[in-house]
């Protein structure tokens, strides 16, 4: 079996959280729920213990959609500080130019 790269995994990641959003949504409620009995609550945590762990949002990275890169990444962009100044110095992003001093 081929190796996963780090930009692979987190889209599968990224489906897994659509998949699971709203069964898990449901089921945190329940859990936060003080009218609800303490078995039921219970069951829910339970239930959701037994989701992916990578079907919970806080699992996805930000990563540059040019390089896949995890660090210095401009969610207005969605591309690593790199890469831009990269397309930037290279005329390829409108509205940005190189400055000097």
């Amino acid at each position: 079996m081929a190796k996963k790269s780090s930009i692979e995994k987190n889209k599968h990641r990224q489906e897994l959280v659509a998949k699971f959003a709203a069964k898990r949504a449901a089921l945190k409620v329940v859990t936060k729920d003080q009218s609800a009995s303490m078995e039921d609550r219970f069951r829910a945590q339970l239930a959701l213990a037994e989701l992916p762990r990578n079907g919970s949002k806080v699992r996805i990275r930000n990563r540059c959609e040019v390089t896949g890169r995890p660090r210095a990444y401009y969610r207005k962009l969605k591309m690593s500080r790199i890469a831009l100044r990269d397309l930037g110095n290279n005329g390829q992003i409108p509205g940005i130019v190189k400055s000097s001093w």
